[in-house]
């Protein structure tokens, strides 16, 4: 089995990839940085006991041609996809009205066109074999608005419509196309991110510990072994999912309440 996992140098990515490694799975990872990849390789290495060889190859999954190039490369160590984890992601929140086009166009490339790069790249083949599994990772946050957070909120939404279309056309081909909300995690890029996250924000999301990612990565891993179309991880993240519409009106009137608007 051949796993491919983008944005695997760190956070839930790294972690997925040390489950399959620990399985005894063909792993590979993508992802834009190439010193923190081979450091990402050397402790999966290490954390499956010899169990597998780890394949790295830096590119941005935004880059078409870099991404094509690098999924050619993972084929060409470890044989065909059996199973893709779109993971690769980034935020930086920032106010509408002050945020650069270029870094709200950042998150877009990454968060959106970078996932549909990546599948695109790895969906004919699986196709032509009549199997494989693809599991995109998007956010809670693709469910409701936050302030501060429109470009990340928009991009990780966009992956829904995405993920669920694919899904049906891929069905009769024995491909099998998930997606994921995970909440808040305790990664690198979460770090970052709460340095620069408004009181607005907190006010909204609230000051809820961040999940591990380990735990989430076991969950994400979980819902590819059942072939699960969504995986949230919380029951508020499904309840928003399922019933957003109806909620919404009020989180919005009770956000209006909290900042005296």
């Amino acid at each position: 089995m051949h796993v491919v996992v983008t944005g695997g140098s760190s956070g839930i990515g790294f972690e997925v990839a040390k489950i399959y490694a620990r399985r005894g799975a063909s792993v590979s990872l993508i992802a834009r940085n190439a010193d923190r990849l081979e450091t990402a390789r050397r402790e999966i290495e290490q954390y499956s006991a010899g169990a597998t060889k780890v394949f790295v190859v830096p590119a941005d999954a935004a880059v078409s041609a870099e991404i094509s190039a690098a999924i050619k490369a993972c084929e060409a160590a470890h044989g065909p996809c059996d199973i893709l984890v779109a993971s690769a992601g980034i935020v930086e929140p920032g106010w509408f009205h002050e945020q650069t086009a270029k870094a709200f166009e950042a998150q877009w490339r990454t968060n959106f066109t970078g996932v549909v790069n990546t599948v695109r790249d790895v969906y004919a083949s699986m196709r032509g074999r009549g199997e494989g599994r693809i599991m995109i990772v998007s956010s809670a946050a693709a469910f409701i608005g936050i302030p501060a957070y429109a470009a990340y909120c928009s991009s990780k939404s966009a992956l829904v419509g995405f993920a669920d279309a694919l899904r049906l056309e891929a069905m009769p081909k024995g491909v099998t196309v998930g997606i994921c909300f995970p909440p808040d995690t305790d990664t690198p890029q979460l770090a970052r991110e709460l340095q620069s996250r408004p009181r607005e924000a907190e006010i909204l999301m609230g000051r809820i510990k961040p999940r591990r990612a380990e735990e989430i990565a076991v969950r994400l891993v979980t819902g590819i072994d059942r072939r699960s179309a969504h995986v949230y991880f919380t029951g508020s993240i499904a309840a928003l999912a399922l019933f957003g519409p109806l909620v919404r009106p009020f989180i919005e009137i009770w956000y209006r309440l909290k900042v005296g608007r």
